[in-house]
């Protein structure tokens, strides 16, 4: 009985201690050096002294890291989160759809690019706008012209950002501005940027530098891209900045020289983010075959597949979960969630108080 009893309560401990490292996880996203730690992180010779509180230079064709700086620090990103809004959204609209303006367009706080209540724009234009001149007003439109409206787009955002791994983030406004619990890392946005990239329409809009408007009466005017990286760095990709009291400067660029392509992301910058980003650009071109990754671009996972319904050439929205579904998940979730949440001398302590009382209890004298 004592044998059995010890068995009974080593199996507890055994079997307790699984549940709780895979609690713990399984290290940072890309690799063990990839944390929020505000050190520099590289493999090579000395990197450039940058103002931004993180930064990340990786080359989206290989994957590789090659320098970084508190890579899954969660940060405010202001409208660099614009790069995950068209990832969810030029997959799904029709560029040549028309899209009528109206007050919440036009009233939507932040930068504009000038849509106007009654004035029909293309999709296509709608994208430029949100492109070069950070549109507020353009992402407002296009989130409206799909299906779910914004709130549709956020939630697909958000499913977006766990497909390419980019764990960090958390979208509650597809514009970028300050929306409380609104987060992203200079890791997640280069996983953006290279899912971006990887879209001949995407690639086309963040290197467009210039396009024309439509006036609220007659003509057009013209909207240069926010990017100056596009009319300053040899090989420019171009892709997104973002400026708000809180984010501060944030910047995602890319270039492509001597047969690399290299993309760099920063965060919480006070000014001169462009010089800054061609700084790190330069030093990683020049000093490439000296420097050895310090990470990797973590490759998304295949996406749940939807429903198919009648092919109408317009997306299709994801029909609700049934109740006893509902139901079946909310208790897994909880049974989950009791096992892995209960810490071990919970299933430890019965074994282990049976086996006290069974060794203390009063033994029967032999006469």
């Amino acid at each position: 009985m004592r044998l059995l009893l010890t068995a009974c309560a080593t199996t507890a401990l055994v079997v307790a201690q699984p549940l709780a490292a895979t609690a713990v996880g399984q290290g940072p996203v890309g690799g063990e050096l990839m944390t929020a730690k505000p050190a520099v992180v590289t493999a090579g010779p000395t990197p450039p002294t940058v103002q931004a509180a993180a930064y990340v230079v990786a080359d989206i064709d290989t994957g590789q890291v090659l320098l970084a700086k508190a890579p899954h620090a969660k940060m405010r990103p202001a409208s660099t989160l614009k790069t995950l809004t068209a990832l969810v959204l030029l997959p799904r609209l029709k560029k040549t759809d028309q899209v009528t303006g109206t007050d919440a367009d036009a009233n939507i706080v932040g930068s504009k690019v000038g849509v106007s209540p009654g004035l029909r724009y293309s999709v296509d234009l709608l994208f430029q706008g949100m492109f070069l001149a950070s549109g507020n007003d353009a992402v407002h439109a296009l989130c409206e012209h799909d299906d779910g409206g914004t709130a549709g787009t956020i939630q697909r955002m958000n499913a977006k950002a766990k497909e390419l791994g980019a764990l960090d983030t958390h979208v509650t406004d597809p514009t970028g501005l300050d929306a409380d619990g609104q987060v992203s890392s200079a890791y997640d946005l280069a996983l953006f940027a290279q899912a971006g990239l990887g879209r001949p329409d995407f690639a086309k809009y963040a290197s467009t530098k210039f396009t024309n408007f439509p006036l609220t009466t007659k003509g057009t005017y013209q909207v240069a891209n926010q990017n100056k990286l596009l009319f300053k760095y040899d090989g420019a990709l171009g892709v997104k900045t973002g400026y708000t009291t809180l984010a501060r400067n944030t910047f995602v660029g890319a270039a492509r020289r001597d047969g690399h392509t290299l993309v760099v992301t920063m965060l919480n910058a006070p000014h001169g983010i462009t010089e800054d980003a061609s700084t790190l650009l330069t030093w990683t071109f020049r000093n490439y075959d000296k420097l050895s990754p310090v990470g990797s671009l973590v490759k998304p996972v295949a996406p749940p597949k939807e429903a198919t319904g009648p092919s109408d050439g317009k997306p299709q929205a994801a029909g609700p979960i049934p109740p006893s579904r509902r139901t079946a998940d909310k208790q897994i979730r909880t049974v989950n969630s009791f096992f892995v949440s209960t810490p071990v001398w919970f299933w430890a302590a019965p074994p282990v108080l049976l086996l006290g009382l069974f060794l203390k209890r009063p033994r029967r004298r032999r006469h």
